[in-house]
């Protein structure tokens, strides 16, 4: 049977108080007391929905997955514009890449990899390959490769530390700007 309107408007607020739990806290750091009074709802019901944080860190993380995939669509015959979007993306929700970054701290290497992830990921492998056979993508990496690099730079800015960025560029533009040109060099046939 599925919820209630009320408990999904539960369960949604719910999510919406881990998202920005997590994005500042962590898994670890991240409080149940916290996020159950940041959604004005009893703790108990983090349990009910979720069964526990984990199952709750699991449910943002699919919605961030599910948001970046409706955001930022790919499309294989033109990875530097799918690479700006993906920079799009990060520059509008940065607690979304914040998040991002404390699954591969705290839970990559203990968890299996989560289903949306990884459907996301082969369809996004395939369309990739796919373009390859075409002649629009170099075959001088394979697809997997490919799509490792291309998430890398479009992110790249999230990831530097602040002496890094003494030497990029501060302007967004600028920088949405190289992430198409290095993208565009990295898959011209």
């Amino acid at each position: 049977m599925p919820p209630s309107g009320d408990a999904q408007e539960t369960r949604r607020r719910l999510v919406e108080a881990a998202y920005r739990e997590f994005a500042a806290h962590g898994i670890a750091g991240a409080r149940v007391d916290r996020v159950a009074a940041s959604a004005g709802v009893n703790k108990a019901l983090i349990y009910f929905h979720f069964g526990n944080k984990e199952g709750l860190f699991t449910a943002v993380f699919e919605q961030i997955v599910n948001q970046t995939l409706a955001e930022a669509p790919m499309d294989a015959a033109n990875l530097p514009e799918y690479a700006a979007r993906l920079f799009d993306a990060g520059q509008t929700h940065p607690d979304a890449l914040r998040l991002a970054t404390w699954h591969r701290l705290e839970r990559a290497a203990d968890h299996p990899p989560l289903r949306a992830v990884l459907d996301a990921n082969q369809s996004k492998i395939d369309a990739i390959a796919k373009a390859q056979a075409a002649g629009q993508v170099t075959t001088r990496y394979t697809a997997a490769e490919i799509l490792a690099l291309v998430l890398t730079l479009a992110n790249m800015w999230s990831v530097m530390t602040p002496e890094m960025h003494l030497a990029a560029p501060k302007d967004p533009a600028t920088r949405r700007a190289l992430v198409i040109s290095a993208v565009a060099t990295l898959v011209q046939p």
